[in-house]
């Protein structure tokens, strides 16, 4: 398959053909046919984010087609549509089973060394193993997750906009929904309307806030 590999900081990613194995136990081989690009993929690149180690596929705001799913998977099936997760759960840790699985300490262990739960990856290029930013890698044609790292979704919501849902969504609407805890007749400012503003804006909408105040900080 093609990737846009992640080889040395502060250079073009190269576009490039790497092999990709099955998915194992618990996982889930994804067509990707949407991702989005996130100022966290920039970091890596210039090295703000140090991780995962080159060379890696970046990409952590993806959505696509279930392909193929190895053992014990139950939630999908090929041909589901699904948003890719960045922030896979065990279910059995302190933390997931206390009620937040955001602080997974088995999902993050991982993603911090660029690789799958299971401390692989399945990602290679011959007999060098290529790294996966935060257990999604949705810069390449296709990718192996785990099955906590996919949501399925309806077969007609468009995907190049589900996509966006992984990170740029869940972060924005989250601050509000979870962080400020907007309520109804709240007023909300929002300060900077990029990808994670415009979805701060959107949360606020939803949570029913009476006044949103958005000041764009890079005026065209």
């Amino acid at each position: 398959m093609k990737a846009a590999v992640f080889y040395e900081h502060n250079a073009p990613l190269k576009i490039e053909e790497i092999e990709i194995d099955k998915p194992k136990r618990g996982e889930v081989l994804i067509k990707v046919t949407a991702s989005g690009v996130c100022h966290s993929d920039l970091s890596v690149v210039n090295g703000t984010l140090p991780f995962p180690p080159p060379p890696a596929v970046l990409g952590h705001e993806g959505a696509g087609v279930v392909q193929e799913v190895g053992a014990d998977v139950t939630s999908v099936q090929p041909g589901d549509h699904v948003i890719l997760s960045w922030r896979p759960s065990c279910g059995k840790c302190g933390y997931c089973v206390t009620g937040r699985p955001q602080l997974c300490q088995t999902g993050s262990a991982a993603i911090m060394q660029g690789y799958l739960p299971d401390g692989t990856t399945r990602m290679h290029k011959g007999d060098k193993e290529i790294r996966i930013f935060t257990g999604v890698a949705s810069f390449a044609e296709y990718t192996v997750v785990p099955e906590a790292g996919v949501v399925p979704i309806r077969a007609d919501v468009p995907l190049e906009a589900a996509a966006l849902v992984g990170c740029g969504v869940m972060t924005g609407v989250g601050a509000v929904v979870n962080t400020a805890k907007v309520e109804p007749g709240s007023s909300v400012v929002v300060i900077g309307c990029g990808g994670v503003g415009l979805n701060v804006v959107q949360g606020a909408v939803l949570a029913g806030a009476e006044k949103i105040i958005a000041v764009d900080l890079n005026p065209r």
